[in-house]
């Protein structure tokens, strides 16, 4: 099941320099490991935000919903969900 994904992140100013390099760190480790499963598709940067749309093709709901649980900077993201299905037209067989 593929779903586009957009993340928010919102980091409060009040959190130590050191912790939000942390959790960087992490949060890029986590994404570089799911895109290598094929789970995490793609990432594209919404320019001027911290923020991103990402294509995530997993077998289900449940399955999305505790892969973006897991991501070290899901306490401070704003997530928005749309499940996405392959359309006729299509060219790429890719699109399921």
């Amino acid at each position: 099941m593929l779903f586009h994904v957009r993340m928010d992140v919102r980091i409060p100013h009040d959190v130590p320099a050191e912790t939000a390099a942390r959790l960087k760190a992490e949060e890029k480790a986590r994404f570089q490991e799911l895109q290598r499963s094929g789970k995490w598709r793609h990432i594209w940067r919404v320019v001027g935000e911290y923020a991103n749309y990402s294509i995530f093709d997993v077998d289900s709901n449940a399955e999305l919903h505790d892969l973006l649980l897991s991501l070290p900077l899901f306490p401070y993201m704003q997530i928005q969900v749309q499940a996405l299905c392959r359309h006729p037209s299509s060219l790429h067989d890719d699109d399921r």
